[in-house]
């Protein structure tokens, strides 16, 4: 049925759809239609965006399902991009890659809901931090809005403007939309709008790498992430893609999660909702959810909002960085969103380039990822966006044309192999087709802020975990027997690597999250231990005696040990080596 909010008003600029092919559509007769403009469609004013203009004719993308939707219904010109609304109530909701919230959502949904806060009828208080007369610049901090999630919620002088602070909110409670501020010319509202397609301005690029630390042992100690780069998960169906990503959103030190669910499972997003609403955050000892904001578009929801789902998320990483805070983008999975854009490209009748891809695939892979920044912001703060993406390549094929591309614009990838996943190994990195480029520049990093033999240590562990892995194939075909003494030590070596530092438990309360100083106390364990086994095999003791020794100590230590408790693994350290030390 018509409505009076969803009936075109007089003087819009309205054509007639003529042509309707699943989410592409096609409209003539909208005056003046431009590239990236919302159009709305039909009676429920569905939302679709102009991706081609041919003469009269516009070819648009619609974001959400058009079934019902006929050839010759209105077509209505809103004359602005893909913009999201920006404000307090971000935190600790659900939304569509609308921006329309599907917390408060009803079981059904439908096309005509509300944008984002400007639906939330609370009201919020604001703080001013500046004065009437005061002169502030573009990111510039004039109030605050407590009680908005876990994180301080700031109101900042938006691009573009400077001046003298003409008028300014006392403190008190303002509606989403109201204005708190004057800055010259400009209305500073609570809330701002922003096209989601457009990077948000800042100072100065930082290019000095800096640790984003995740909790995870194999992530921090030898593929590490710099705050502000990108990365990529890849791996097939059940090797651990997502609860890897959870992870990472539960126990990384970035102020802000933006965790965006691309035509995954609607299982697999309930459970992060709820896992983040019951887990206690160990940072602010509120809820996690509460410095989380959750971009929902599953596999039953429409196709071309997954690609509109990722630019939600890392548009709302970009309001929060600009702020100050750091940020997180988990993307999962771009796999998903390559393929929404292959199937619109089809439609379209685009020519296909490796598998039916789109031919700019590349590029908007990279455009994507560019996006990621440890910045300076425009209020002179450091912050920063780390993107982090899942790829999830069909049948485990590393060489299709997502992961190939994803692999030349991310800075991590962290490769998931199967057999370690069927192995209950997890999480199931493998070592060998794993990498990290800015292992260098981290390395200098740990040096200054007191451990510098990091780079060794790191290295050290690849090597015995690479030959270990040659050996392991010539023992399968004349056994682990028959290979010399110090070659064991190295099998032994590698299992120990993989047991006590690699593998990691979720579940387990001590184990779930690591800290840096006890990850390189069980790294130092292993290592040393390894070499005091080599030193038995030099002084005559056997490899079976060796062998036969038990290294439970080591392999249970980080269950036993708290997640920051690295002083507790000296005795254990202690107590093995004098065993070994002891045989003849």
């Amino acid at each position: 049925m018509t409505t009076d909010a969803s009936t075109p008003r007089t003087g819009d600029r309205v054509g007639r759809t003529v042509r309707v092919t699943g989410p592409l559509l096609e409209a003539e007769g909208v005056e003046g239609v431009a590239m990236g403009e919302i159009l709305h469609v039909g009676d429920d004013r569905i939302s679709a965006e102009v991706v081609a203009v041919e003469g009269g004719r516009a070819t648009m993308q619609a974001y959400e399902y058009t079934g019902g939707v006929r050839v010759g219904e209105a077509a209505a010109g809103s004359g602005q991009p893909l913009t999201g609304l920006f404000g307090p109530g971000l935190l600790g909701a659900a939304f569509d890659g609308l921006m329309r919230p599907l917390t408060s959502a009803p079981i059904w949904l439908r096309p005509d809901r509300p944008e984002s806060v400007a639906s939330d009828e609370r009201r919020w208080r604001f703080v001013p931090t500046v004065a009437a007369g005061d002169s502030v610049a573009a990111g510039d901090v004039l109030g605050t809005v407590p009680d908005s999630g876990a994180v301080e919620h700031r109101v900042v002088v938006p691009a573009g403007a400077s001046g003298t602070v003409d008028w300014i909110q006392d403190d008190a409670e303002v509606g989403p939309l109201d204005v708190v501020a004057k800055v010259g010319e400009t209305e500073v509202r609570l809330s701002e709008r922003w096209p989601m397609r457009r990077p948000r301005p800042f100072r100065e690029r930082l290019s000095d790498p800096v640790p984003l630390h995740t909790g995870q042992r194999v992530l921090d100690l030898f593929f590490p992430v710099a705050r502000g780069a990108a990365a990529a998960v890849t791996g097939g169906f059940g090797t651990g893609k997502t609860m890897l990503l959870q992870q990472v959103a539960k126990w990384c030190d970035a102020d802000v999660i933006v965790y965006v669910g691309c035509g995954e499972r609607g299982n697999e997003m309930a459970d992060v909702l709820d896992d983040f609403g019951r887990l206690v955050d160990e940072r602010t000892g509120g809820r996690l959810v509460d410095r989380t904001v959750v971009v929902a578009n599953t596999s039953n929801m429409p196709m071309m909002a997954r690609e509109l789902s990722i630019y939600t998320g890392i548009s709302i990483a970009e309001y929060y960085r600009d702020m100050g805070h750091d940020a997180v983008v988990i993307a999962d999975s771009t796999s998903r969103w390559a393929e929404a854009l292959r199937e619109f490209a089809n439609r379209r009748g685009d020519l296909p380039a490796e598998e039916g891809f789109p031919a700019d695939l590349s590029s908007q892979l990279a455009a994507f990822y560019e996006r990621a920044g440890r910045v300076t912001t425009l209020g002179g703060k450091e912050a920063s966006v780390t993107v982090i993406g899942a790829v999830s390549p069909p049948g485990g094929d590393m060489s299709e044309p997502v992961t190939t591309i994803t692999q030349r614009f991310v800075r991590a990838m962290w490769q998931l192999d199967r057999d370690l996943a069927y192995a209950r190994h997890y999480p199931a990195v493998h070592w060998s087709g794993s990498f990290a480029r800015d292992t260098d520049g981290l390395a200098r990093f740990q040096t200054v802020h007191g451990d510098p033999e990091w780079a060794a240590r790191r290295a050290s562990a690849l090597e015995i975990l690479a030959e270990a892995d040659r050996l392991a194939s010539l023992a399968e075909v004349i056994g682990v027997g028959s290979l010399p003494g110090r070659e064991r030590m190295v099998v032994l070596g590698g299992r120990l690597l993989r047991e006590t530092v690699l593998a990691q438990n979720a579940l387990s309360p001590n184990d779930a999250f690591c800290s840096d100083a006890k990850g390189a106390a069980l790294l130092d364990l292993v290592l040393e231990v390894i070499d005091a086994c080599h030193a038995a095999i030099d002084r005559g003791a056997t490899a079976t005696a060796v062998e036969r020794l038990d290294f439970g100590p080591v392999i249970r230590a980080p269950q036993d040990v708290g997640p920051t408790d690295a002083a507790a693994i000296g005795p254990i350290r202690e107590r093995v080596l004098a065993e070994i030390g002891a045989l003849p």
